[in-house]
């Protein structure tokens, strides 16, 4: 079994500004439709309507797909964390052992300032 994760934080970081776009642009579009509206026929609403549920259905599906992708790297990433900790049960003691020290150390040195 492969215990390590491995993370691509520009990819994460891609898809959070892509999909932040995509929702400035609903928004964008949404407000240009709203300008539009004061002089807006029957037909002309019915194709403004049209244009903002394709738009918010577009945002809602970007939105869909990284959450499913979010929660599918947590899932995985926890399955190898669970695999590492079944594997590797007393190093995993030892390292926590470890930082508590470090924490009980750090703290006894930043109170006697």
């Amino acid at each position: 079994m492969n215990t390590e994760l491995v993370t691509n934080p520009q990819n994460a970081e891609s898809n959070a500004k892509a999909l932040s776009k995509d929702y400035q642009n609903v928004v964008s579009d949404a407000d240009d439709l709203l300008k539009d509206i004061s002089s807006a026929t029957v037909d002309t609403l019915a194709l403004a309507r049209s244009k903002i549920e394709e738009k918010l259905g577009s945002a809602r599906s970007s939105v869909e797909a990284a959450r499913i992708s979010i929660t599918g790297k947590a899932r995985d990433a926890t399955d190898s964390i669970h695999g590492y900790v079944a594997e590797n049960p007393w190093k995993v003691v030892g390292i926590a052992t470890a930082v508590a020290v470090a924490g009980v150390i750090i703290g006894a040195i930043l109170n006697r300032r």
